[in-house]
């Protein structure tokens, strides 16, 4: 069986359950602005580029602040909490000692900025990741492809020939149009039947294998579909 050319990860919520830190930084600030920040709000900003998120938080909240400088206020909070603690995701950290014990290539594709990506690769076993593309590293972000395109281009290799793993409908989105098969694990938000991608419940048990047989099964039926367990792969 052929393993995929690299495995193009999201971070948050995917990699590391992050997504209830954001949430948390996003109430402060606007309740210290005297605002009310709810859950709908929070659950649009799920996956997306954090330059539109902070647009968004200024436009319906009372904070004046430019964009960047709410940027900044988050990362700032969200960076100090996943230093305390990393909320790994199950089975995330196993998967991927699996693939670079097989000689696969992790690439890390977040719209998070390298100052917190960094935070979590520091925290994984060195050379776990062979390349990083961040959301302030980036000219278009997520749901836009270029940051999968970027990822391939960081390891030689084709889009095409990749797995990329996603939590988020925006993440997905922008996998399937940059033309990687993509695995959906969904967490916080549900992400929509999508041509391209499967549906996993968890990443926990998987193998390298296992990523192969799941992109390959869609492929091969032609349509998105939804995995009630995690495939096994014999021999």
């Amino acid at each position: 069986m052929t393993l995929p050319a690299a495995v193009l990860w999201d971070m948050d919520g995917t990699l590391v359950d992050t997504e209830p830190y954001w949430i948390s930084a996003e109430h402060a600030i606007v309740e210290e602005h005297g605002g009310v920040w709810s859950e709908e709000y929070a659950h649009q900003l799920v996956g997306n580029d954090l330059m539109v998120s902070a647009e968004f938080i200024r436009d319906n909240s009372p904070i004046s602040w430019e964009p960047e400088r709410i940027i900044d206020e988050l990362l700032v909070r969200v960076t100090a909490q996943v230093r305390e603690h990393v909320p790994w995701r199950p089975g995330a950290r196993e998967l991927l000692a699996a693939l670079v014990e097989a000689g696969v290539p992790n690439v890390l594709v977040t719209m998070s900025w390298r100052s917190l990506a960094m935070a979590v690769v520091e925290a994984l076993p060195e050379g776990t990741f062979a390349a990083l593309v961040t959301g302030d590293e980036v000219e278009h972000g997520k749901p836009h492809p270029e940051p999968y395109h970027a990822a391939a281009r960081l390891v030689g290799v084709k889009a095409s020939d990749c797995i990329a793993i996603e939590d988020s409908p925006t993440g997905v989105r922008s996998a399937v149009a940059a033309g990687v098969p993509t695995i959906a694990v969904p967490h916080v938000v549900p992400v929509p039947i999508t041509r391209g991608a499967v549906q996993l419940p968890s990443l926990r048990g998987l193998t390298p294998q296992d990523l192969v047989s799941v992109v390959a099964d869609e492929r091969l039926t032609g349509d998105a579909r939804v995995e009630d367990e995690a495939p096994r792969v014999n021999g």
